[in-house]
């Protein structure tokens, strides 16, 4: 890891594998949407779609499997299954009540920029009490470009009164990473590994930590300095 020193005025959440160990959940509704449908998971299909919009990843899905449905059937099935899942099968990943805590304490502003719907965004923090941490949710549908690009990044930045640049963004995917080092946030991964390598983040930042509990170790640092 390389040696990590900045004092963010905000932080931008991604939601799904990073704040929430949702993607099994995910799978798990994906996996039944093509049981439906007559097909079966292929890894594959799924591994570049990770991180991008629902709309962009189903239309990924849609081609991949050869499906009849429209995206937006598609989209209702997914949406309507995880919802249902959501309040039995999503926890929080390591270290996020620590440091979502932490930083309730010191009073720094906190949004998630997250590619899935907002009836997904609010249901999962909605299910885990945590409505109070997050100023604002942005989710893919608010912006013209979902991750890749940076539009998110910078919209949930706007959201809390400040740059991209004075904020820390905190990703699991490499798609969500690249988005928020082109909006200029520094970009923590903590690497997804049911999706993803740690080597997958080589190029995009040099900040790749194991858990959330180590961002909280270096916001420590940078407060006592």
């Amino acid at each position: 890891m390389n040696t990590f020193y900045f004092c963010p005025r905000g932080l931008i959440f991604d939601m799904d594998g990073l704040l929430f160990d949702s993607e099994p959940v995910w799978a798990i509704a994906e996996g039944a949407m093509l049981e439906a449908r007559g097909r079966a998971m292929d890894h594959e299909i799924h591994r570049p779609l990770i991180g991008m919009r629902m709309r962009e990843f189903l239309a990924g899905v849609r081609t991949g499997y050869r499906l009849s449905d429209t995206v937006d059937e598609l989209a209702a099935d997914v949406t309507a299954r995880m919802i249902a899942l959501i309040p039995h099968k999503v926890i929080p990943r390591p270290g996020a009540v620590e440091l979502l805590a932490y930083l309730q304490t010191r009073r720094i502003p906190c949004a998630i920029a997250s590619s899935s719907p907002m009836p997904i965004i609010d249901a999962v923090v909605t299910s885990q009490r945590w409505d109070t941490y997050f100023e604002t949710h942005v989710c893919g549908d608010d912006v013209a470009h979902g991750k890749p690009a940076p539009d998110i990044y910078l919209e949930a930045a706007r959201r809390l009164g400040l740059a991209a640049a004075e904020c820390l963004a905190l990703e699991d995917s490499p798609n969500g990473s690249r988005a928020a080092v082109a909006a200029g946030a520094v970009t923590i991964a903590i690497p997804d590994l049911s999706h993803t390598t740690r080597e997958a983040f080589t190029e995009i930042t040099p900040y790749v930590f194991e858990s959330l509990h180590e961002v909280v170790t270096v916001l420590e640092t940078c407060a006592l300095g």
